[in-house]
């Protein structure tokens, strides 16, 4: 895949906290400095405040302290797609010693990612949808495979708590979830994530939203 992001900064610090995220999330992306110039193909830049003034381009996006680097990812890639808004997102996680979560925007994955409990995916869970929280969505919903009941209900539960009401949950059969993954059955976590790109892509049965049953709320 062709870089169409690039990262032009001297700061180290703001350096490594962009291509981190970035490589992360498996986002091809090309390192400049500041003044150089930028080939054709890029669509966004990602620079610091003090280096901005320097940065030729019409898509410029800032690191300062305050920013979370997870913002900008996901920031730059709406831009990069094209995106004003997405009409769904996605996240399905598959529970288990190691939770999968895929992240989906209109059916294409954004950020993947593996936790290690229940506390960690569901602060995981919330800290994707606050750094979506400036994308307009039409929809979002995440999706639970039901390989594991207990943990499923306990992560439910969870979210049910910590996440805007508008936000659906369902519990989605995990059955031929892990079909044809013996490829990857030595590779630590990406079975997982795997089975929870395809946990996000399938029907599920809703989880009724204790939020939305509350008044005012």
């Amino acid at each position: 895949m062709k870089a169409e992001i690039a990262v032009a900064t001297l700061s180290g610090k703001a350096y490594y906290m962009i291509v981190n995220e970035l490589r992360k999330r498996g986002i091809p992306f090309l390192s400049l400095t500041p003044a150089e110039p930028i080939p054709a193909e890029i669509k966004v830049v990602i620079t610091t405040q003090e280096e901005r003034c320097l940065v030729k381009h019409d898509r410029v996006l800032v690191y300062q302290n305050e920013v979370e680097p997870e913002t900008l990812a996901s920031e730059a890639l709406q831009i990069v797609q094209g995106k004003e808004y997405f009409e769904k997102i996605v996240i399905g996680i598959d529970p288990g010693e190691v939770f999968g979560v895929a992240v989906l925007a209109d059916g294409k994955i954004i950020e993947t990612a593996n936790c290690f409990s229940v506390k960690e995916t569901t602060d995981k869970v919330k800290n994707i949808l606050k750094n979506l929280k400036n994308v307009p969505t039409d929809y979002v919903s995440v999706k639970i495979g039901d390989g594991v009941p207990a943990c499923k209900e306990k992560l439910l539960r969870g979210l049910d708590k910590a996440l805007p009401p508008n936000v659906v949950l369902e519990s989605v059969s995990e059955a031929g979830t892990n079909r044809n993954l013996n490829e990857t059955k030595h590779r630590r976590g990406l079975r997982d994530i795997v089975s929870a790109i395809r946990i996000a892509g399938r029907n599920g049965h809703k989880f009724q939203r204790r939020k939305t049953n509350e008044p005012n709320s």
